[in-house]
């Protein structure tokens, strides 16, 4: 089985896991990085506010978002993007809780899909000080990238998954999590 998934990344307006601002996807096919999709989200009602702590980190601002996707417009064309591959995220309980509280925000279903995280299989993988996703994505050398935009942060992400896999000799997911004693998780 070859290693194929989607790597997944949320910014969000405020504290509020229902107010995502930005998605990024990254899918991984026979172990290389295939297509991507990133864009701006409209952050629903009652958490379509912007913390400037948030602005802060990632530059994002409410201007931005205006015309943006609404929530539902961005689970459904996430779910299309995403179709069946299991889902991975650097800190997957924060952008797991992002794509559950959101959808249970605007009363949307959500297709049962799994995932794990890059976060857990990197502490599994390498003997670094920090696991923080720049570390990580360092680490493996991949040092240019945008940090806390979706679209890089998930293409880190997918780069840290894929130079995992290698790094343990194994060529798909399944593989990779045995190694790194991690399990599938439901969203």
């Amino acid at each position: 089985m070859p290693l194929n998934f989607t790597a997944i990344d949320f910014e969000t307006a405020n504290g509020s896991p229902a107010s995502p601002c930005a998605v990024g996807l990254v899918k991984v096919r026979d172990g290389k990085i295939a297509d991507t999709l990133a864009f701006l989200i409209q952050p629903p009602s009652p958490n379509d506010w912007f913390h400037e702590g948030n602005i802060r980190i990632h530059g994002i601002r409410p201007s931005d978002v205006d015309g943006a996707a609404t929530a539902v417009e961005a689970l459904q064309i996430m779910q299309s993007f995403i179709g069946e591959d299991t889902l991975i995220a650097h800190n997957a309980p924060f952008d797991m809780g992002v794509l559950r509280a959101t959808a249970a925000l605007v009363q949307h279903e959500l297709p049962k899909l799994q995932y794990s995280c890059s976060l857990a299989i990197s502490r599994k993988t390498y003997n670094l000080e920090s696991y923080r996703l720049n570390a990580v994505a360092y680490a493996i050398g991949h040092e240019e990238f945008n940090h806390h935009d979706a679209l890089a942060d998930s293409d880190a992400c997918a780069r840290i998954i894929i130079h995992a896999a290698d790094r343990h000799g194994v060529e798909d997911l399944a593989g990779l999590l045995t190694a790194t004693k991690q399990v599938f998780k439901d969203l």
